[in-house]
């Protein structure tokens, strides 16, 4: 599939900022079931971006404007071509072993209900690849999802607690789940391209969890389902914090609003 993305972030200041500083996690790299074809990052004024790589071997662009600034237009544009392996991810760039990824986070760190929920939901089953399958569907019965329920940053037990959130807390409670049952499990930023809907809020976030004699596999408990051609990656690590499309910060006495527009659409839709 030929996906289409145009994804533009405005960010307004009510006082004009001395500064901003952003760092990007927004353009993919390609593995073998996803090839970029096109992309680009576009910016207003005299902002200066300098790319490089973190140390999963995610691309990043450091973003830097000098002030005084009102106003940042950020445009990213692009499409990727991508096939369905079923969650298998293969060809990608790997900086660290598997085991890496059982690493606890402040975000990801399981309390006593999520590891009771993880030996009851998956503990029964003795290879890892059922459990993870029983985690991806236990997830979205135990958690409501909720736009306005909470925020990225939210720890997964918080988000288990109170029983609604949005991708990135089912994302959350997946890893801290995972990684208690020994499962190297590592969270994904990136794009669901949803037939039917074009324009939509934010981006998605999911799983990939590594599954002996198989590799990494991709699991999404938002939606119950293995990753399949609709999605494109990203960026990857150990939690939200590490994969972030867009984490900065600005200096001066102001307050920061964003405006995002996202399309999401198939090649085909465009020439339609």
């Amino acid at each position: 599939m030929r996906i289409r993305i145009t994804h533009e972030t405005v960010y307004n200041y009510s006082e004009p900022a001395r500064s901003a500083i952003q760092l990007l996690r927004l353009t993919p790299r390609g593995y073998d079931s996803q090839t970029v074809l096109s992309w680009n990052i576009d910016l207003d004024g005299e902002a200066r971006l300098m790319r490089q790589e973190d140390w999963y071997g995610n691309i990043i662009h450091s973003l830097s404007v000098p002030g005084p600034v009102s106003r940042i237009t950020l445009r990213v544009a692009g499409e990727v071509e991508t096939t369905d392996t079923a969650g298998v991810v293969q060809g990608g760039v790997e900086r660290f072993p598997e085991i890496f990824y059982l690493r606890e986070t402040p975000l990801t760190r399981p309390d006593a209900a999520i590891r009771e929920f993880a030996e009851m939901t998956a503990g029964r089953f003795t290879n890892s690849l059922d459990q993870a399958h029983a985690l991806l569907n236990a997830i979205p019965e135990r958690l409501r999802f909720d736009t306005q329920a909470t925020n990225a940053t939210t720890i997964g037990a918080d988000a288990f607690a109170a029983g609604h959130g949005v991708c990135q807390d089912f994302t959350h409670v997946f890893l801290a789940s995972a990684r208690f049952l020994k499962i190297p499990a590592r969270y994904v930023s990136g794009y669901l391209h949803k037939p039917g809907e074009i324009e939509q809020e934010a981006g998605h976030a999911w799983v990939e969890a590594y599954i002996p004699d198989l590799g990494w596999v991709s699991f999404d408990p938002t939606n119950a389902v293995s990753a399949t051609e609709h999605y494109v990656r990203l960026a990857f690590g150990l939690d939200y914090l590490d994969a972030a499309p867009v984490r900065g910060s600005y200096y001066g006495i102001t307050r920061e609003a964003l405006d995002v527009r996202l399309r999401i659409e198939s090649a085909r839709q465009v020439q339609a």
